[in-house]
């Protein structure tokens, strides 16, 4: 039976010499976590298959400086405000602010030095398999106005659903939008693409977007459109459609917006993807009204694992759990403002529900 505390190891430095560590956290289920200091990575799941058969089923890169250097973001904790903010600019009560740059004019994950690269604080918590990792932002940092005090937790159950929490405080009202950014491929690294995934999102409209990624109108109905995820459907058949949506992404690059949870704050489902080759399933649950799917369309197999195993186009897909996109400058949108003594607060459930029912 494995223990259910976080087991801790070294795992290399920074660029500048820093000591990275790697928490691993283990369930009953045979369910398996490893998460870097580095970024707050999720660097690998490993989940078992319908015959037992265990591998990890997130994309990732072998140590440090290929994360520091070369990774699209592979598992990590993206903030301050994940996703894109027109032109880096917005502005709170009236005051303008901006972020460099680094997509195509705009600001992507916080900007070039967001949460993805910096050494977050880590400890256990308690003696359960959970991990809580922590950054402080200070004022003016990539910015973004206010000091931030954020925390992230990671946490695996005996059943095997591994779910990141997020908290977090400021001195000044800012803007605050935090996710993981995990590149799943049910079959593990290695398989292939995720074209013959199933893929199902809990969203009738989504947000059409220009051919610089900002949305450019009100959400759009799905029906009708490759973005009808409503029932399960082949990942590469819905990428397959004419659609110059499609067209302009590569693939999925776009935010649906999920149906509305039973009550504020409550978790809600937000999608499901299968790989009928290993029989893997994966549910999605949140309490985010936003969901990014990314089809993995910048891939192009010169970036490996450890193990060898190269990623190529479309070799994952990224379930992001978020608030909208350029949501400070969306007033129409739900608010992404943070202010001094209010708690920003989020949670996202990663189920397999294909995985037996672990021993009492």
């Amino acid at each position: 039976m494995p223990q259910p505390v976080p087991h801790r190891e070294p795992f290399g430095r920074t660029p500048d010499g820093r000591p990275v560590d790697l928490w691993r956290l283990e369930s009953a289920s045979g369910v398996s976590a490893e998460i870097l200091t580095y970024g707050g990575v999720l660097h690998r799941l490993s989940v078992p298959d319908t015959a037992g058969r265990s591998r990890s089923v997130v994309l990732s890169l072998p140590d440090v400086p290929a994360y520091a250097a070369r990774s699209p973001y592979f598992g990590a904790l993206v903030g301050r405000f994940a996703n894109r903010i027109a032109g880096g600019r917005f502005s709170i009560d009236g005051r303008p602010y901006r972020v460099p740059a680094n997509d195509h004019g705009h600001a992507l994950h916080g900007g070039p030095e967001g949460f993805h690269s910096r050494l977050w604080q880590a400890e256990p918590a308690g003696d359960r398999a959970e991990v809580e990792l922590s950054l402080l932002s200070p004022d003016g940092d990539m910015g973004f106005p206010g000091a931030l005090s954020v925390r992230a937790r990671y946490a695996l159950d005996e059943a095997g659903t591994l779910s990141v929490t997020f908290e977090a405080l400021c001195d000044r009202p800012t803007v605050v939008n935090l996710t993981n950014h995990a590149y799943f491929n049910l079959g593990g690294a290695g398989s292939g693409d995720v074209l013959g995934h199933l893929v199902e999102v809990d969203g009738d409209e989504f947000l059409p977007v220009a051919p610089d990624a900002i949305p450019f109108g009100p959400p759009q109905a799905v029906a009708g459109t490759p973005f009808d995820l409503t029932r399960a459907r082949p990942v590469g058949e819905a990428l397959a459609v004419e659609d110059q949506q499609v067209k302009n992404a590569g693939g999925f690059d776009h935010c649906w917006v999920l149906r509305p949870a039973a009550e504020p704050g409550a978790l809600r489902p937000a999608a499901r993807l299968s790989d009928p080759v290993s029989g893997r399933a994966l549910e999605v649950w949140t309490t985010e009204p936003g969901l990014q799917v990314y089809t993995a369309n910048q891939l192009d197999g010169t970036l490996a694992d450890a193990d060898g195993h190269h990623h190529p186009r479309h070799g994952g897909i990224c379930l992001e759990t978020q608030h909208l996109p350029d949501s400070p400058n969306r007033p129409e949108y739900p608010s992404t403002v943070l202010r001094p003594g209010e708690r920003f607060t989020s949670r996202t459930e990663f189920r397999f529900p294909h995985l037996p029912t672990a021993p009492a």
